[in-house]
């Protein structure tokens, strides 16, 4: 074994098909990362942050509540990180916390409308893009595509789970 190849396990052909997808996905994790670290640094926000933030707009988007706790389990930072990171949020007018009105003991966090429409300014052209793209494929590769991208996260969370 070279030095070069310590510590390498083996892996898919280097020029096959498989290798230029993941090398694509590689180019567009570096666009959106990029992107997004524009939008932060423009409008006063830490990366994580921005995180936070698209956690939140998921959560509502879902219907799922969202204590500071799973907010700060979602993105693994400790109890004081997650009340900093949540007082800077509420600071800037992006998050409000709410009383559940289930149980008023438990604090719930939203995204405030400005933060919203904030978002849409910088990222609705792009988003615009990507759902116009969809609207020319046939549902098999719509589904293909939904499938394809449903297993990628999944290989990254097991990945990320047993690091």
């Amino acid at each position: 074994m070279s030095s070069a190849d310590h510590g390498r396990t083996a892996s898919p052909d280097e020029t096959g098909p498989g290798m230029e997808v993941v090398h694509q996905l590689r180019a567009v994790t570096v666009e959106l990362d990029l992107l997004a670290a524009d939008f932060a640094h423009r409008n006063g926000l830490h990366p994580t942050d921005l995180r936070a933030l698209i956690q939140l707009l998921d959560a509502a988007r879902s219907g799922t509540p969202l204590t500071p706790g799973r907010l700060g389990a979602r993105l693994g930072l400790n109890s004081a990180g997650t009340t900093s990171l949540v007082d800077r949020l509420e600071r800037l007018g992006h998050v409000r916390r709410t009383r559940d009105p289930h149980d008023g003991r438990r604090v719930l966090l939203e995204v405030d409308e400005r933060a919203t429409a904030l978002g849409w300014s910088f990222f609705g052209p792009l988003i615009g893009h990507v759902a116009g793209e969809v609207e020319g494929m046939t549902a098999a590769e719509l589904e293909a595509v939904r499938r394809f991208l449903s297993r990628v996260r999944s290989g990254i969370k097991q990945h990320r789970d047993r690091s």
